[in-house]
């Protein structure tokens, strides 16, 4: 059968990168299973087993060259994938043959890998995230304070800034940010701990020297760069920790959905667009439309990721005493995909936040016309300052209000609230005083200086905490 007669992952041959994908291909796993078997050889030698130092450099000399094909000949035959490893590397350093994998058990290589996989993942994910909110800081500061219809229940409310709205999704994804920071700085590592979490083989290899076979584990941790451990565990890492990390990514999903979403709803304003490029085809029947895909694959990215987290948590709930095996063909699909997932996502946000264009006309066109609405509490204090009566004024603007909003929308014809209330004698004011009062800066509060104060406390020491990450260039999208 040829590859393209098989099914193919979209998540790694359109949307997630090549980074991502490597993290969870076979070539980083089974070559992250050598280094495993490499740091316990060189652990349990300097603990003071028998292990020669011809074994731990035949293993570290083969630590790359994994053959897929002889590997999944010998599980084919053996029924057992960490066995098959283990003959195909004993095949290829012959010298470590009677140390490979001494002592372990198959949760050794396969735990401890996924949570190695976990650190790399979220480590990208951060980087990602870093990108995405730097961009999104940039536009939130050019567009600081440009006045716009604010919008409750999607409804016309008072008015807000391009760049304070901007600041609302920068807030979430700081959120997913620290909750991804501490799933980094809290991820433990399992250790050799047995079939069963007691550490029993690997107390009679030390013969009966509990305590180094409690140091065996952490040893093996540093050398994988793990500054914890589990304090207990089964045969395994408890499965909440993959709940906890899909939790995460779950939570970015979330975020990136409802940026979308509104961009989604300001694109049919006419208001705000994400980027369309020269040659793109917005449609194939509808020549004329700028559809926006990306925002709209967000969504459908991130309905992916969010519903994923539930596997995990069934997962978690299901498992039986020190283990069953009822858990790995799940993690195998819904691990890797949560990460692939919120990858694209995030490529696809960043890509949509770097190159977001804003109509300030069409913009004002919209504020302007529910303006004198919300203008109407001012223009009735100001005429209660002249003298006027606050609920005789009340119940004159309340009239004038429902028969310029049903002009407005019985008629299609143009907003005439400020024609009326000119008109009206008891509040004592002229046409071009109310157009003065409807300065669309005078309404839109401290949203500026909210935009400013919340980059300055809240943004910019994350960006310089994370400076490296911080990529300004948007991704560049295949499809």
């Amino acid at each position: 059968m040829s590859n393209n007669e098989r099914y193919s992952n979209p998540l790694t041959e359109r949307y997630a990168s090549p980074e991502m994908s490597r993290i969870f291909s076979p070539s980083f796993k089974f070559g992250m299973w050598r280094r495993l078997w490499l740091a316990l050889a060189e652990a349990e030698r300097e603990l003071g087993l028998p292990v020669s130092e011809e074994a731990i450099a035949a293993i570290r000399e083969h630590l790359d060259d994994v053959d897929l094909r002889r590997a999944s000949a010998l599980e084919r035959e053996l029924r057992h994938d960490v066995m098959a490893h283990v003959h195909h590397l004993a095949e290829q350093a012959p010298e470590a043959r009677g140390i490979i994998h001494l002592g372990a058990t198959s949760a050794y290589v396969g735990d401890n890998t996924d949570l190695i996989q976990h650190r790399e993942g979220l480590r990208l994910v951060l980087s990602r995230l870093v990108g995405v909110i730097a961009a999104l800081s940039d536009f939130a500061r050019r567009h600081r304070d440009l006045p716009t219809l604010g919008f409750t229940h999607f409804q016309p409310a008072q008015p807000t800034t391009v760049g304070k709205r901007a600041t609302l999704w920068i807030q979430d994804l700081l959120l997913d940010l620290e909750e991804v920071e501490f799933r980094i700085q809290s991820l433990r590592f399992h250790g050799s701990r047995g079939t069963t979490g007691t550490q029993a083989s690997f107390v009679d290899l030390f013969e009966g020297d509990g305590e180094k076979a409690e140091r065996l584990t952490r040893l093996i941790a540093e050398k994988m760069g793990f500054e914890q451990v589990y304090g207990v565990t089964g045969q395994t890492y408890t499965r909440k920790t993959d709940y906890a990390c899909l939790s995460a990514l779950a939570g970015i999903g979330q975020s990136a959905s409802k940026f979308a979403n509104d961009v989604r709803l300001l694109s049919h304003l006419k208001e705000v667009e994400e980027p369309f490029e020269e040659h793109q085809i917005g449609s194939s029947a509808m020549a004329y439309k700028r559809n926006p895909m990306r925002c709209e694959r967000i969504n459908a990215l991130a309905r992916h990721a969010i519903t994923l987290v539930i596997d995990p948590a069934f997962t978690a709930a299901s498992q039986w005493f020190e283990r069953t095996l009822d858990d790995s063909a799940n993690k195998r699909i819904a691990v890797p995909e949560a990460y692939l997932s919120v990858d694209a996502i995030l490529l696809i946000l960043h890509n949509v936040s770097a190159g977001l264009v804003v109509y300030p006309e069409m913009i004002r066109r919209h504020l302007m016309e529910e303006l004198p609405f919300m203008a109407t509490e001012n223009l009735m204090m100001r005429a209660v300052k002249k003298g006027g009566d606050r609920q005789d004024l009340h119940e004159r603007v309340r009239r004038h209000a429902i028969a310029a909003g049903a002009r407005v929308k019985q008629e299609g014809l143009e907003n005439d609230l400020l024609d009326r209330i000119a008109g009206d004698s008891a509040f004592g004011v002229t046409r071009p005083e109310l157009e003065d009062e409807l300065r669309p800066e005078l309404y839109v509060g401290r949203a500026p200086e909210q935009v400013d104060e919340f980059l300055a406390e809240w943004v910019a020491p994350v960006l310089e905490r994370h400076a490296a990450a911080v990529d300004q260039s948007a991704p560049e999208l295949h499809v």
